[in-house]
């Protein structure tokens, strides 16, 4: 079929190539909200990504049980931004509601939760296993013709199902604007499986979730420091073993960074908007989210981006 020109998501809604996850805004179990940060530290966090050019934000339905789209929801009453915050939400499509009658009214349920009488960018989070998967995308370019919804993405889709999304999406006259999937210099199956090339293809943006490895990349942690919070202390990435093989790559991030007077994350970062992706760092507090905010405004090197290509083949 012929495709339409290619567009890139970032340019399109009027926003820098990096946004910010909204994951651990209201997640208590899995984040610690609540103990080690709670709303106020998110509220900096949201404010201060925004004024300073990170007015990209994705949350999500599940997020705490919907928590992150309130708080995103108060802030945007709350006002006072010097540019319009441009908001992404997703849709879980569980075994149990897979029809269209589901994904639209969960939609209406998130623009209840935020606030707004539309939404910038819906997502479908997961691919689901159970048959029926088209009839969402038939729902989601309904959505969008009746203005609920700007642009539709999909989220964890591999490059086969990418390609039938757009497909699909395509009948209706609606374009797929992005696929969300794990990428950072220490995830670089996007590379190898397809995804990028098929994002790449049709025009897909691909947004990067997990952009710095759940701070791994931070340079923060090592062998006997390990951070807090129930998915760090106990997941498998933050085992000793890994934090050594880690430590290599920080170092050169460092060593970069350090020309520019920037930390080894921001490197990390810029690393992947030089793929042409648009990566979505989580930030607790302001401090955080003006640190992510440094990515932007300079540029690594062709040399430099290769040097990282080369030191992190082994975590394809």
């Amino acid at each position: 079929m012929q495709r339409e020109v290619k567009v890139n998501l970032a340019k399109e809604l009027g926003v820098e190539p990096l946004g910010v996850g909204a994951w651990a805004w209201g997640t208590k179990n899995i984040w610690g909200y609540g103990q080690e940060y709670g709303r106020k530290e998110v509220g900096e966090a949201f404010r201060e990504s925004v004024e300073n050019g990170v007015s990209f934000i994705d949350t999500a339905e599940i997020y705490g049980n919907g928590e992150s789209e309130r708080i995103v929801g108060e802030m945007l009453r709350e006002g006072s931004f010097s540019r319009e915050p441009v908001i992404a939400t997703k849709f879980a499509p569980l075994p149990y509601r897979i029809s269209p009658r589901s994904i639209l009214d969960a939609l209406d349920a998130s623009l209840v939760r935020l606030g707004v009488p539309s939404v910038d960018l819906y997502q479908i989070h997961f691919n689901s296993p159970v048959p029926n998967k088209n009839g969402l995308l038939d729902a989601l370019a309904e959505a969008v013709h009746e203005g609920k919804v700007r642009h539709v993405g999909v989220s964890n889709y591999n490059a086969d199902a990418t390609y039938r999304a757009y497909e699909r999406l395509a009948k209706h006259g609606v374009k797929l604007a992005s696929n969300q999937v794990q990428y950072s210099l220490l995830h670089r199956k996007p590379e190898t499986n397809g995804v990028l090339d098929a994002c790449r293809d049709l025009g897909v943006t691909l947004i990067a979730y997990s952009p710095i490895a759940q701070g791994l990349l931070t340079g923060k942690y090592a062998p006997g420091n390990k951070p807090s919070g129930m998915m760090r202390r106990f997941g498998s990435a933050f085992r000793e073993s890994n934090l050594r093989r880690v430590e290599p790559v920080v170092d050169i991030l460092r060593e970069i960074g350090k020309t520019r007077e920037r930390e080894p994350a921001q490197v990390a970062l810029n690393w992947l908007v030089r793929k042409g992706t648009m990566p979505i760092p989580g930030a607790k507090d302001g401090k955080q989210a003006r640190q992510n905010a440094a990515a932007l405004g300079w540029s690594l090197t062709n040399e430099e981006v290769e040097r990282l290509d080369l030191a992190t083949l082994g975590w394809r």
